[in-house]
């Protein structure tokens, strides 16, 4: 596979990066754009006793096209806590309006998700080498999870760059959030323009077996106002 040249040190070795991929358009697109931005990407995918596992398939098919380094799928049971309707037997919310997504945080939201992902991916970037991690969250157009704000990324940055060996002792740890202040459209847009086939992903957090989306949920409503706006 050809690649381009890629971000080097100043000894002219490439650099890695870590991305959490979960077969979503957000985490393919920034997938894609750390590669566009000359890292290797090593993928990391979470198979966690998500209700709408299909999204692991999703993420193997993303890792294929975007042309990540390695993809790797960490097993943990977060079922065995429960507190959200993607981990034990609640509902999904269907059919909310742009209002009521923003009222409150919905019980789609898994607890400290986000955190643990992060805390797996920065164990993996530190054995791999890697000094970068990306993730697809987003302050926009987003379903009001406290850890996809901005406040949330810079302190967990932070916390990296004390908590590891890497970050002590050879370099500063940074966590690329490119999609942070884009709306689902732009999102869609920039998608397009880093050549993801988005068709791959899937967004939905109550799929049929088969793998196809509700259309109800507040992932895919967002995801069809992103399609719609940018046309």
């Amino acid at each position: 596979m050809t690649r381009p040249a890629g971000h080097r040190d100043g000894a002219g070795a490439r650099r890695s990066a870590v991305v959490l991929l979960s077969g979503g358009l957000d985490s393919a697109v920034t997938a894609a754009w750390l590669r566009r931005e000359g890292f290797d990407v090593h993928a990391l995918s979470f198979d966690y006793g998500q209700r709408h596992s299909v999204e692991l398939q999703a993420a193997a098919r993303v890792a294929k096209q975007v042309g990540v380094v390695e993809h790797v799928v960490q097993r943990i049971d977060l079922r065995a806590f429960g507190g959200s309707a993607l981990t034990s037997d609640i509902a999904v919310p269907k059919d909310r309006s742009p209002d009521q997504m923003a009222g409150s945080i919905p019980v789609t939201y898994v607890p400290a998700r986000n955190t643990i992902f992060l805390a797996f991916a920065l164990a993996f970037a530190e054995v791999r080498g890697a000094f970068d991690l990306g993730i697809g969250v987003n302050a926009i157009d987003y379903s009001g999870y406290p850890d996809c704000r901005p406040e949330f990324i810079a302190a967990f940055e932070r916390v990296a760059n004390l908590a590891t060996r890497a970050g002590v002792e050879s370099g500063h740890i940074r966590l690329h959030t490119p999609l942070q202040q884009l709306s689902k459209a732009q999102i869609v847009r920039l998608g397009r323009e880093l050549g993801v086939d988005l068709s791959l992903t899937i967004s939905c957090y109550d799929p049929s077996a088969d793998g196809v989306p509700c259309g109800r949920c507040d992932a895919c409503e967002l995801r069809a106002r992103g399609f719609a706006e940018a046309g």
